[in-house]
């Protein structure tokens, strides 16, 4: 063990790994986030509050038995660069990590119970081969790493290649991804309790395409997890 650390610690000094918040050093225990940011870090508590805003979200459009964020996503926040290094910079290990803290949190809460499978919001081929990943995939590998939950990544489809979401209108953003997903594997689904992940619950549009397909499923009920929420 002590070798261990000799040898993690002196390749920390030749590959300092950084905080994706800050940028100071971590050290040889820290993951992602060094202690100072994870403490001050913008948890939601949603997990924990039936009707929160990430719930309220879907409130006539689709039906939802529960919805939450790990954190807030805000413009200025150092904390943003947690989304950007997963999405764009080809940190995995980061929608791991913070995965996998979502997950604990789910795991002890009792909205959560009941889930059976979690499906990330599946991306296109093409866009998947040039990002090499799916980034919403590497967080639910961390939730299912947290709480034993099963990840299924065939039972949806992404059909069309859609441009990005970054500053579209809300009702653009329907009109972008209102016909992309469909079902593959549907009789997996059938009377699951499913968790379906993404990185961003912005307007709920991406989210509420994907409910749209997997609520054809007969018994399957569906509640929503995302790394962050853009606070309105």
């Amino acid at each position: 063990m002590k070798w261990d650390y000799v040898i993690r610690s002196f390749v920390g000094l030749l590959y300092p790994k950084l905080c994706e918040a800050c940028g100071t050093m971590l050290n040889v225990h820290e993951e992602v986030l060094c202690l100072g940011c994870l403490h001050n870090m913008p948890f939601t508590g949603y997990w924990d509050s039936p009707d929160n805003p990430a719930e309220r979200k879907f409130w006539g459009r689709v039906p939802v038995e529960h919805a939450c964020a790990l954190f807030f996503f805000k413009r200025d926040s150092r904390y943003r660069k947690l989304v950007h290094s997963l999405k764009y910079h080809g940190k995995k290990n980061v929608g791991v990590a913070l995965g996998r803290m979502l997950g604990e949190r789910l795991k002890a809460s009792p909205l959560y119970q009941s889930i059976e499978l979690i499906i990330p919001v599946p991306l296109h081929p093409k866009k998947q081969w040039k990002r090499g990943y799916n980034q919403s995939e590497m967080i639910a590998r961390g939730l299912s790493q947290a709480t034993g939950w099963k990840v299924n990544t065939t039972a949806l489809s992404r059909g069309f290649y859609t441009d990005t979401q970054t500053r579209i209108a809300r009702m653009d953003r329907w009109d972008n991804v209102s016909d992309v997903f469909r079902l593959t594997h549907p009789e997996v689904l059938k009377g699951k309790q499913v968790l379906l992940v993404d990185d961003v619950l912005t307007t709920g549009s991406t989210l509420e395409a994907c409910i749209t397909q997997l609520q054809k499923v007969e018994g399957c009920k569906i509640s929503v997890a995302t790394l962050a929420i853009v606070p309105h």
